[in-house]
């Protein structure tokens, strides 16, 4: 989340080795709390431009002013305003250390689509949701208001997986039954692009049911009953990689935030991890004894949570590979899993027809969301983390605040 201008710099990169390097100037430093970052805009040769200094491993107790020098030998712009980023980190520190006791209470009900609900997601805001459903269409809603806006028609068949182009939210993906991907516009419906195939080389040869853009919204990934993982550029509608390696129907596709690794779940009870620039397999993480049906990074990119049909879920660490949690007390399959913004909590949603809040870190369940009367089978978190969606095969979404 952008906290809006925090600051302005005025001064032009120390080098006195090249010209262009001499017209660059920052022009003021803006705040990113999920994940921690600071975005610094600047100007070079008269263009406006924006880059981030990623701080994924920040830690409320890490030495600030040491952490400001290291950043400084790489980011010479931020010379003229040290003490500013120093402040900034500190802020972030806090945000980060800020203790949570945060119970969620239903705020509204809301009845979807005539059949049956498949899908729901949030955008980076919260002020808008999205579903999908097995009447073949998405419909995007005020949240606030819990007003349809419109209605995305257009696909063959059963609409399964849905997201927003976040952190942008301009476009919504879909992925259907009918075999193909399209790529709408957010505020007037517009279809601007169906992505679809009959081989594996050009496109999936069976459902999608999964798919998930990276965060500069220049990627979609689509997964499918085929087993196959398709990595699409959105700008030239081409397959830019096949991930194949999975001996079951995919279940679940994500990008991590720095659009590096792509995670996938499959119904073969394995997670599997990709080069998201190559498309090569990573490794393969393993533990659950039933179908893994849902996968997802958390905002740093350094855990990955999988929903399994064994009743649990699990929390690995993307860099060891070890599964450091278990999540247990679901009395039916988890069908959904994600991350709140911050980390440090989880949220899942089960076919016991409750979802449950996790301390990410311990496993222990925080608190159990009912009220539903049917199985939950997805479930969201906006991007502040303190409002919940969940949606139901008893046809209705429910929001928590």
């Amino acid at each position: 989340m952008r906290a809006g201008a925090v600051g302005r710099c005025h001064g032009r990169r120390p080098d006195a080795r090249g010209r262009r390097r001499r017209r660059m100037r920052l022009r003021r430093l803006l705040l990113r709390y999920y994940p921690p970052g600071i975005i610094l805009e600047y100007v070079q040769d008269s263009e406006p431009k924006t880059r981030s200094i990623d701080l994924l491993d920040l830690r409320p107790d890490t030495d600030a002013i040491a952490l400001v020098d290291e950043i400084q030998k790489g980011e010479p712009l931020i010379t003229s305003c040290k003490e500013q980023v120093i402040h900034l980190v500190r802020r972030l520190q806090e945000k980060l250390g800020e203790k949570e006791d945060h119970k969620f209470y239903l705020s509204k009900v809301l009845r979807a689509h005539i059949l049956p609900l498949t899908n729901v997601a949030f955008n980076k805001s919260g002020s808008r949701f999205i579903t999908g459903s097995y009447d073949r269409t998405c419909k995007v809603w005020d949240t606030a208001s819990g007003e349809e806006l419109r209605t995305l028609e257009g696909h063959g068949n059963v609409v399964y997986a849905i997201a927003f182009n976040n952190p942008y939210g301009d476009k919504i993906a879909t992925g259907s039954f009918d075999k193909t991907c399209k790529l709408w516009s957010t505020e007037t419906g517009k279809c601007y692009h169906t992505f679809r195939g009959h081989s594996a080389e050009i496109g999936h040869s069976a459902e999608i049911i999964a798919l998930s853009f990276n965060t500069t919204g220049d990627r979609i990934i689509t997964g499918s009953f085929d087993h196959t993982v398709a990595v699409w550029d959105v700008g030239t509608r081409r397959v830019l990689h096949t991930l194949i390696g999975h001996r079951g129907e995919i279940s679940s596709a994500q990008f991590s935030w720095d659009c590096s690794l792509i995670v996938t779940g499959s119904m073969d009870k394995t997670c599997k991890l990709w080069n998201a620039m190559t498309g090569t397999h990573i490794a393969t993480l393993t533990g659950h004894s039933d179908e893994v049906l849902d996968v997802c990074f958390d905002y740093a990119g350094q855990r990955i949570a999988t929903a399994s049909a064994d009743g649990s879920a699990r929390v690995y660490d993307a860099r060891t590979k070890k599964c450091i949690a278990k999540l247990e007390g679901h009395g039916g399959e988890i069908s959904k899993v994600c991350f709140n913004p911050k980390g440090n909590r989880i949220l899942t949603a089960s076919s016991d027809k409750t979802a449950r809040l996790w301390d990410a870190a311990t496993g222990q369940c925080l608190q159990i969301l009912e009220g539903h009367t049917d199985e939950i089978f997805s479930c969201a978190f906006n991007y502040k983390g303190d409002i919940i969606i969940t949606g139901s095969k008893d046809n209705s979404c429910r929001i928590w605040h």
